[in-house]
């Protein structure tokens, strides 16, 4: 297994080995002092199974080092480590395994290892449609918006790639599972990938800035924090 820390402070990394050898001596980490070294690493094979990361460095944001990972290596989980829980809710939207406040504990670490089997065990839906003369079968968790357009729907994976296909936009948003949310006509965002909601802006992960129906604004922001709190009092210790 493959497992990084990346924090600006050899203390807390020292901290974090203490925590991480209470669970199992046996494991150890690749220790980087920025996320550009992490991101580095990152590029080499085999991915990081787990990476934990520190929010607040000189002159980087976790949060943004988080994104850049997730575009090198979309299976690696994250585990964030902070001195507070300000950014827990963006992090939930990062889809991050864990947020732990320091000092790291050994029940941190343990946690954040729990969750990471948890994920990878879960059978994750998939969806099939047609695009032109072949089908395509994809993890419901990869797309990240539906756009309607006219007779077909344009539908975008976390990968980048745009997909054209040939089914009603009401038919297909029929097959959808509860992470899926309609915030204009011909519009629907994976609310996983939602970094931002303003009164009449959606805004994704990919920078992506969709228009929020205004009459139903109020409706469409409550459904969405609904969402985000569900998940985090599901994810116990978030």
């Amino acid at each position: 297994m493959r497992i990084a820390v990346c924090d600006d402070d050899p203390a807390e990394q020292e901290q974090f080995d203490t925590a991480l050898h209470g669970w199992d001596p046996t494991r150890s980490a690749e220790k980087f002092l920025s996320g550009a070294a992490l991101l580095e690493a990152a590029r080499q094979a085999p991915p990081f199974d787990i990476v934990f990361l520190d929010i607040y460095m000189p002159g980087e944001n976790g949060m943004d080092i988080a994104r850049s990972l997730r575009e090198i290596s979309p299976e690696t989980g994250i585990a964030f480590v902070t001195t507070s829980r300000e950014h827990a809710v963006e992090a939930f939207s990062l889809q991050a395994l864990h947020y732990l406040v320091k000092p790291v504990t050994t029940e941190g670490v343990v946690e954040a290892f729990r969750r990471l089997t948890e994920l990878r065990s879960r059978q994750r839906e998939r969806i099939s449609f047609a695009v032109g003369p072949d089908r395509y079968t994809v993890f419901m968790d990869q797309i990240s918006l539906l756009e309607n357009d006219n007779h077909a729907v344009n539908v975008s994976l976390s990968d980048g790639r745009r997909l054209k296909v040939w089914t009603p936009f009401n038919e297909l948003a029929q097959q959808l599972n509860g992470s899926f949310l309609h915030i204009n006509r011909g519009i629907m965002v994976n609310m996983d990938y939602i970094v931002h909601m303003e009164t009449d802006i959606c805004t994704l992960q990919d920078g992506s800035r969709l228009p929020i129906a205004i009459r139903q604004s109020a409706a469409i922001r409550a459904a969405y924090d609904n969402y985000v709190f569900d998940r985090l009092n599901r994810r116990r210790g978030l």
